[in-house]
């Protein structure tokens, strides 16, 4: 059995920016490494989120069914949860949306924005919430760290205090955008 602790990254709707943030970690990616195992994202092949993980960093806001059902997953079977960037905190980008009816936005896209016949997709693609919503909205969020993307510094100084057992203070350290 590994001493290290199960760490876990999921991508919602956002642009990956804040995982691109995280790679920036560069070297210090590494020495966290010696601490940690990724267990699960966009980093590793695991299909399944998987039980018994004790930190998971979410970057998106949650704008559909599919990233509904993984935020409750999430917070099911994580200790900790942050909330990585403005889109999980705030929704930011995916929720320029909000102000359109969900099916009337499809149709302009899908049906009048193109020079053929056009028609909404369904198959495979996950219902739209009427909503785009910051993570906290459909869970409890354990850390909130803004940025657009959060700076790797930032990111660092969170995993860093949450490795060694500690919630992070991030209020002074971080600003949104």
């Amino acid at each position: 059995m590994s001493d290290k602790l199960r760490v876990g990254t999921c991508w919602l709707d956002g642009c990956s920016g804040c995982h691109m943030s995280l790679l920036d970690l560069d070297d210090s990616l590494a020495v966290l490494l010696r601490r940690a195992d990724i267990v699960f994202g966009p980093l590793v092949d695991a299909q399944e989120f998987p039980e018994n993980v004790d930190v998971t960093i979410v970057e998106g806001a949650v704008s559909n069914q599919d990233d509904l059902r993984l935020a409750q997953v999430v917070r099911e079977r994580s200790r900790t949860v942050v909330a990585l960037g403005d889109c999980a905190v705030t929704s930011n980008v995916p929720s320029m949306r909000n102000g359109l009816p969900v099916r009337k936005m499809l149709e302009r896209i899908y049906v009048e924005g193109v020079s053929e016949r056009g028609a909404i997709p369904t198959d495979g693609v996950p219902p739209l919430l009427v909503q785009a919503v910051p993570l906290h909205n459909v869970i409890r969020v354990d850390v909130h760290v803004p940025g657009c993307p959060p700076k790797p510094g930032a990111i660092l100084q969170v995993l860093t205090e949450l490795l060694d057992g500690r919630k992070p203070t991030v209020g002074s350290h971080l600003r949104f955008g």
